[in-house]
């Protein structure tokens, strides 16, 4: 069977949860490496793709299609899989976490990650957004422990969903951005406490034991292969070491 999706990739990027949900479908598809090294995410052809210049993109047969909420709802909606049907009454609860997750609680993980793009080059101003992002962090995520703990049936199925593709990455990028780690962001903060670990997986005990079973699903195992991500990549994560390409 021909692969009539094209997924724009960079190894441990937002395309990770994209191809978590292809291999977890068993889409056929192929990948394109986007060399972040290079900046071709900000090259005029990618641009084409993608005008703001993010990753990831999915080109499919009804076209192009970029943000990350977006392609895995397109998907789930093609394919009537890793999301609940429209008559569901789990389908409101279901929209409204997809897209906090989306747009506050990856939002929020951006801003930290990359304060420069936000703020400008100053450090000083670059750690005062950064504890900003911190403290809010530390919320989203006990907002997010709870919703999951009183909405039964939005994430740890049987059978996955969205969600369950969707937070073990961020809980992943949690753990590599946001605790202290030279290798991965500069330690600029002025701040004593911004040079403490602050996140812990095991202090939410839901989102915890979601990325355990993430751990343990067969398009798991192939995105790891994939991109790199060693052999605990939600629980106990390690810095990528793709085969092609970079995170950064």
């Amino acid at each position: 069977m021909t692969a009539s999706l094209r997924l724009h990739y960079a190894p441990d990027n937002a395309s990770l949860i994209v191809r978590l949900a292809l291999e977890e479908l068993r889409l056929p598809y192929v990948t394109l490496l986007v060399d972040r090294q290079a900046r071709a995410q900000q090259s005029p052809e990618y641009l084409r793709l993608n005008p703001n210049g993010t990753i990831p993109v999915l080109e499919t047969p009804h076209g192009v299609l970029f943000e990350t909420a977006a392609i895995l709802l397109w998907l789930a909606d093609t394919t009537g899989k890793l999301a609940p049907k429209p008559q569901d009454p789990l389908r409101g609860p279901f929209l409204k976490w997809l897209f906090w997750t989306s747009n506050t609680l990856h939002t929020d993980l951006r801003s930290y990650f990359y304060p420069e793009k936000f703020i400008g080059p100053n450090p000083a101003d670059q750690s005062q957004l950064r504890r900003i992002y911190r403290d809010r962090l530390r919320a989203d995520l006990h907002i997010l422990e709870d919703g999951l703990q009183h909405t039964p049936g939005l994430a740890g199925a049987a059978e996955p969903g969205l969600l369950d593709l969707y937070l073990p990455c961020l809980m992943r990028w949690c753990h590599l951005y946001a605790n202290p780690n030279p290798q991965r962001v500069p330690d600029i903060a002025q701040d004593p406490a911004d040079t403490k670990p602050w996140f812990d997986l095991t202090a939410f005990p839901v989102l915890f034991a979601l990325c355990r079973r993430a751990e343990s699903r067969a398009s798991t195992k192939r995105a790891q292969i994939a991109e790199g991500l060693g052999p605990t990549p939600f629980t106990a994560p390690i810095l990528a070491l793709p085969p092609e390409g970079s995170a950064t």
